[in-house]
């Protein structure tokens, strides 16, 4: 049996970081470091 609720289980044999792990934190990396340089003149911008 490979899935307990719904949610994928990890086997054991498998430490570590899997390829969706790194896929997200680079997807959220992403995301954060284009939005950093937006953020920051608005807020010059405005102050």
């Amino acid at each position: 049996m490979n899935s307990r609720n719904g949610f994928a289980v990890r086997p054991a044999a498998e430490p570590g970081f899997t390829t969706e792990d790194i896929l997200w934190a680079v997807g959220i990396w992403s995301v954060i470091l284009t939005l950093a340089p937006v953020i920051v003149f608005y807020l010059l911008m405005v102050a």
